[in-house]
């Protein structure tokens, strides 16, 4: 691979994590602690969304980004002929 492939590769790939642990963080700290009282106000399966989010929501959130990111990588590796 070439040099300024490489940088493109890893410009892109730092593009993508700082992007998803943005929407973790937004998912853990604003929902779970910043917002919980406005989500409080509403109930899932008797639980209140702000509490969900704080013990379970930003979890699950974090697994399905991991996937995401996966996916994401598994495409940029191969737009880079970098599959293997």
């Amino acid at each position: 691979m070439k040099k300024s492939d490489q940088k493109k590769y890893w410009k892109t790939n730092l593009k993508y994590v700082a992007i998803l642990l943005s929407i973790w963080f937004v998912v853990s700290y604003g929902f779970g602690i910043v917002f919980v009282d406005e989500l409080n106000s509403i109930r899932i399966g008797g639980f209140k969304l702000g509490f969900w989010f704080a013990q379970q929501g930003s979890i699950y959130v974090f697994t399905i980004l991991i996937f995401v990111y996966v996916r994401l990588m598994n495409k940029l590796d191969a737009k880079y002929n970098l599959e293997s």
